[in-house]
């Protein structure tokens, strides 16, 4: 059985949600915590590992994202972009920097730095890799590793109008508390679907604050970052 795409995220009604887990204690959301917690991370396995039952329509790809995680004075803030309309895969939604492994790429890792410089213009060189999250496979038959690294500014971001219509940060405090984590239910071929959302308010420069609807993949992601920080 495979699982639906969703067009309109937003129709799909909220089933609740998940303030009933504590938020992630702030003294781990630090830079030196963040580092230890990937150094001793042991055999740890993902609460969610993807999108669902994936049929044969074609075949798997390898792909790595970057959670980049941005030191800033008033705490780290997670690197998202939102991308083009145009794109054929996750066209407008919010995403993790990142794509497609080539033959080239070392591992998870470069493919990750490369695909963030090819589509934001974040330089490798403003990148520290402190680890990785467990595989996230996604309906679109892409199996993700999640590099997670830290970035410390200054560092200019060029985004690639091609594929990311804008990048912005989001504080990782706010995402690390699942009381802004929604559960969406709907039914699809007689079973109970669901999904996560992490609706934040942000507003870019010169601009009036709007919703950034962080759904699916991404969120799915960001939650089992929330288990391993929590854990």
């Amino acid at each position: 059985m495979n699982r639906p795409r969703i067009v309109d995220p937003h129709a799909v009604p909220v089933a609740g949600t998940d303030a009933h887990l504590p938020p992630v204690d702030p003294a781990r959301l630090t830079a030196p915590a963040l580092r230890q917690r990937f150094a001793t991370g042991g055999d740890w396995r993902a609460v969610i590992g993807g999108d669902g039952r994936i049929g044969p329509d074609r075949p798997m790809s390898a792909a790595a994202v970057l959670v980049a995680l941005v030191e800033r004075d008033g705490g780290l803030g997670v690197l998202l972009t939102r991308r083009t309309e145009h794109l054929r895969d996750h066209a407008g939604q919010i995403s993790f920097p990142g794509g497609r492994a080539e033959a080239g790429d070392a591992d998870a890792a470069a493919t990750a730095l490369r695909e963030a410089e090819e589509e934001i213009g974040l330089s490798p060189a403003c990148v520290e890799v402190i680890g990785r999250l467990p595989d996230y496979t996604t309906v679109t038959r892409f199996v993700v590793a999640p590099v997670v690294g830290l970035v410390r500014p200054p560092f200019a971001l060029r985004p690639d109008p091609s594929e990311v219509a804008e990048a912005f940060e989001v504080p990782l405090a706010f995402l690390m508390n699942p009381a802004h984590h929604r559960r969406h239910q709907f039914v699809f071929e007689g079973g109970q679907r669901q999904f996560l959302s992490m609706p934040w308010q942000g507003a870019p420069p010169g601009e009036a604050t709007r919703e950034y609807f962080i759904w699916g993949a991404t969120a799915a992601m960001l939650r089992n970052l929330y288990h391993f920080l929590a854990d």
